[in-house]
């Protein structure tokens, strides 16, 4: 197995992950109750989803 030369600095190992980062979700509103929702997600406040009522939502 191949092994490192040089020990890679903390700086240089941190230049290369700084491209993966946390991205913020897709957050829409429902069309049918005009409440935030995740997008391609049935809404958790209405049950509606594409303008049909998939669940009946508890409470």
């Amino acid at each position: 197995m191949a092994h490192p030369k040089r020990k890679i600095s903390k700086s240089r190992r941190d230049k290369r992950r700084t491209h993966y980062k946390a991205t913020a979700p897709a957050v829409g509103t429902c069309s049918n109750c005009n409440e935030m929702k995740l997008n391609h997600r049935a809404c958790p406040s209405c049950g509606y989803y594409a303008g049909r009522s998939m669940f009946v939502p508890e409470s």
